[in-house]
């Protein structure tokens, strides 16, 4: 593997650091920056907590509200966030509260903290469908409140887009390991390749428990009808996955196009570069002042010299060369390529789950579909696409659930 793509791109803080860092803190009464979280997380009082050096209170803090901690330390667009509500904005820049509370997660595994109890069990059994983010928070949730979770994944390993999307530089998979293992010993189980609809009814999974939360994300990478059946096109996810499956190991050629201008773009074009491609040019249909990706993935893309061409639509594809018409100006492009990865969107593969969608999200007001015991939460709930976002739908649902089996 390209140790370059192994490393994580973004040192941690060491103990000086951290502590400069939250020194900088402005202890706003109001705290904007905790009433901006997705997650519930309050990064006012961690950051207190470790300006007086108190770590052990500040990872009790990050991990009671987040289960996932650790992983939306490091993939978390904080910048849309917390770090937007920071009030030092106004001064210089905001507190890297992404890296605090990373410090702080490796803090918590270097010392082998236990920090989340489970209750008695109450005899109630729910099912989980999808180990991604919302899947993973939904059922730590509720078996921390005594409820007998089983989460059904059709992959090999749990997981999702965290493990096989998100490349090794940002988020190792051994970060995803201890995370998912945190949740096993609250007493969820995982049964592995095991595909809802095929392997399993929902109608039967609906029947043998109380509950089932559906969580299944938006796998499935869009495409257009010009690039249909053209072997020198690879689908974004599919590349993505196909990397960490590999732990790097993939034959790239010297010239790649990259079309899409969202964080999976972002991802791809940084892959690409740092597994040693000589020529990435991404081309983007969102102008600059639109840009989709995060500020911090966009900068880390440029950093790698990736030729970056906005404002830009595909209009034809022949072989590996690609027509591209500006969408304001009178302006044409034709790049050449040896390779062509798009990175134009996920659609959901609701494939077995008897669910009504509209537009990738199911058709229902709140996380209950109708009068029923089946909820849902991820990317198939209503809000944006992010794993913190994910983390919040995954909260949300299991309370509902918890509320619905007459829990307090």
């Amino acid at each position: 593997m390209s140790k370059c793509y192994q490393d994580e791109y973004e040192a941690g803080y060491t103990p000086r650091l951290v502590m400069e860092e939250a020194s900088r803190c402005l202890l706003c009464l109001d705290a904007p920056c905790s009433s901006s979280c997705p997650a519930g997380t309050d990064p006012a009082k961690f950051i207190r907590s470790v300006r007086f050096k108190n770590f052990k209170g500040a990872a009790e803090t990050v991990r009671i509200n987040n289960v996932l901690g650790a992983i939306c330390a490091r993939v978390c667009p904080t910048e849309r966030y917390c770090q937007q509500g920071c009030s030092r904005s106004g001064i210089d820049k905001p507190i890297d509260i992404g890296r605090i509370q990373r410090y702080i997660t490796d803090f918590e595994e270097a010392t082998k903290m236990d920090i989340l109890e489970v209750e008695k069990p109450n005899g109630k059994k729910v099912a989980v469908i999808g180990s991604g983010p919302a899947g993973l928070t939904s059922a730590a949730y509720l078996a921390q409140k005594g409820y007998a979770v089983t989460i059904y994944e059709k992959d090999a390993k749990a997981g999702g887009y965290l493990r096989n999307g998100i490349p090794e530089y940002r988020l190792p998979n051994a970060v995803v390991d201890k995370e998912i293992n945190r949740i096993v010993k609250l007493g969820v189980d995982i049964n592995l390749n095991t595909r809802v609809g095929e392997d399993v009814k929902l109608a039967d999974l609906k029947k043998e428990n109380d509950a089932v939360i559906v969580a299944i994300g938006a796998s499935k990478g869009k495409s257009f009808e010009m690039f249909e059946h053209n072997r020198k096109v690879k689908i974004a996810v599919d590349f993505l996955k196909q990397v960490k499956a590999r732990k790097g190991n993939v034959k790239l050629p010297k010239n790649v196009l990259v079309i899409g201008g969202g964080d999976v773009a972002m991802d791809v074009v940084t892959t690409l570069k740092l597994l040693g491609v000589e020529n990435v040019s991404d081309v983007v249909y969102e102008e600059f002042k639109e840009f989709r990706a995060s500020k911090k993935e966009l900068q880390s893309a440029q950093e790698q010299g990736v030729s970056i061409i906005d404002g830009y639509a595909p209009v034809s594809c022949r072989g590996g060369t690609v027509k591209f018409k500006h969408r304001v100006i009178p302006a044409d492009l034709k790049i050449k390529a040896d390779l062509i990865i798009l990175a134009i969107g996920q659609v959901t593969d609701p494939a077995g789950i008897d669910l009504e969608f509209e537009r990738g999200e199911v058709k229902s007001k709140s996380y209950r579909v109708g009068e029923s015991n089946v909820f849902y939460a991820g990317d198939i709930a209503h809000g944006e696409k992010t794993v913190v976002y994910a983390v919040r739908t995954g909260k949300e649902a299991a309370i509902s659930v918890d509320k619905y089996l007459g829990g307090k």
